[in-house]
């Protein structure tokens, strides 16, 4: 993943359930068409704070994955990301797998220690502590993999067991299939992202990006593993305009939306949202990225808070986008 795009956020004005779906083809035909090499949704079912209240509009993620496979050419699809939570992890490798087929292979599995507790006890799903939870997504790791690979494996674990698990069809890409796993924690996320993945997907600020990266280097060498064979991305909310003004405009009207004032923020509050958005036009975006790059980013994922909503709006985006990555 190179440049990807996230959709985050089904609660679009003017637009009705009905259409709702419609308006989803075009967003990620726009995101493909605008240089967007991956496509994702969040694997959620009420939305989360920062974004809406809970009853706010999410559809399940692999049903509409499945859905966008028919209405793109290219872009690879999958979730930023899974919560091991979620998922018996052999069906998980199934979904995965028949999304893959059902796209001509182009599906990636992004998975999580999954977070959101209000979903949980609302829908009935355990969650367990945190170091169940990475326990969890360990033994899931190890059975999506060699499922993708054809293994038929038999693995008894703590928390998952699977006894010579068939995978057919299997996925269009074999073994191949690219494996994300998305998070923070330095001590076990880390790690099993220099163990089993293609990618690590960040959730840190700009600022703690060449940290991360050391410490992902240093786990692959634990493990023995060539750490330039994990791709080290972010998570990032963008907005993006012809010129810095227009950008920063557009950060202080979605700010605005959620009832703050850029220009009467704190020092601390300023920081908080600067270290996780990307505010720019095209020099401001190649800036940001450039340097970036040198602290060893090799790709960036996105949503548009403000602007997800707009196929035209998603669309240019990806072109400056993909204009700041050359």
């Amino acid at each position: 993943m190179r440049l990807g795009y996230q959709m985050p956020d089904f609660t679009f004005p003017d637009v009705a359930p009905e259409g709702l779906f419609p308006r989803l083809q075009e967003v990620a035909r726009a995101a493909e068409g605008g240089g967007f090499d991956t496509v994702m949704v969040m694997d959620h079912f009420y939305q989360l704070p920062l974004l809406g209240p809970p009853e706010h509009e999410m559809l399940e993620a692999y049903t509409l994955l499945g859905a966008l496979a028919a209405s793109t050419e290219r872009a690879r699809l999958g979730t930023l990301v899974t919560g091991v939570t979620y998922r018996n992890p052999a069906l998980l490798a199934k979904v995965v797998s028949t999304l893959d087929v059902i796209s001509g292979g182009r599906a990636m599995l992004g998975i999580g220690a999954a977070w959101f507790d209000v979903e949980h006890r609302a829908l009935g799903f355990d969650f367990p502590p945190v170091k169940e939870r990475m326990e969890r997504l360990e033994e899931a790791l190890g059975i999506c993999t060699a499922m993708f690979r054809g293994e038929r494996p038999t693995i008894e674990g703590r928390h998952y067991r699977v006894e010579d698990a068939i995978n057919s069809p299997a996925p269009l890409q074999g073994g191949a299939v690219p494996v994300m796993v998305g998070g923070q924690g330095e001590r076990r996320t880390l790690r099993l992202a220099a163990q089993y993945a293609d990618i690590l997907n960040l959730t840190s600020g700009w600022d703690e990006l060449p940290h991360k990266v050391e410490v992902l280097q240093g786990h692959a060498a634990d493990v023995g593993r060539d750490p330039g064979e994990v791709a080290v991305t972010m998570l990032v909310s963008a907005c993006v305009g012809e010129t810095e003004a227009e950008a920063e405009a557009r950060r202080d009207d979605l700010l605005a939306r959620r009832g703050l004032d850029w220009s009467s923020l704190d020092d601390a509050t300023r920081a908080l949202v600067e270290a996780r958005f990307l505010v720019g036009g095209p020099e401001g975006l190649a800036d940001r990225l450039g340097k970036a790059r040198e602290q060893g980013l090799d790709g960036i994922a996105v949503n548009l808070p403000g602007d997800g909503h707009d196929p035209d709006r998603v669309g240019r985006a990806g072109e400056l986008l993909s204009a700041a990555l050359a």
